[in-house]
C-alpha cells in the first residue's frame, strides 16, 4: 500500500520501490480498499530487496518494527526512516473487520507520506 501511495500522491518526484523481507502475495483486501481512493494496486508484486541490490536510493522506509530490525545495512548516505505500523494482514474477524484494520493503515500511511515526504 506504501508503494501504491508514494506514488499516487508523488508530488516531490520519488521514485518508489517496495519489498519485502520475504516474498509473499499482495493482499486481496489491500487492492480493494487502495482502489477506494482510486489507486490501482493489482499489478504491484511482492519483492524481495535483493531484487534492488544496486540501486541508487535517498531513503529507506521500514513501515513495521520487524522490518526495521532485519534490515539490511545500507550505506551512509541513505537516509533511513521507520514508522511502525500495524500489520492489517494479521487482522482477525469478519471481513468487514479486516476490511476496517486496512483502511485504518491506508489512512495512516497515506497521513504518514503526506506529513514527511509532501513538497
Amino acid at each position: 500500500m506504501a508503494e501504491g501511495l508514494l506514488r499516487h500522491f508523488n508530488a516531490a518526484g520519488f521514485k518508489a520501490y517496495s519489498a519485502g523481507i520475504k516474498r509473499t502475495s499482495v493482499n486481496p483486501l489491500a487492492i480493494e480498499v487502495m482502489q477506494e481512493l482510486g489507486i490501482d494496486i493489482s499489478s504491484q508484486r511482492s519483492k524481495s530487496i535483493d531484487e534492488f541490490s544496486g540501486t541508487n536510493m535517498d531513503y529507506v522506509v521500514t513501515v513495521c518494527d520487524h522490518a526495521q530490525e532485519v534490515c539490511p545495512v545500507f550505506p551512509a548516505r541513505i537516509a533511513k526512516v521507520h514508522t511502525g505500523f500495524e500489520d492489517p494482514g494479521m487482522a482477525t474477524g469478519s471481513r468487514n473487520e479486516k476490511l476496517e484494520a486496512f483502511r485504518r493503515v491506508r489512512d495512516e500511511i497515506k497521513a504518514f507520506i503526506e506529513a514527511r515526504f509532501a513538497s
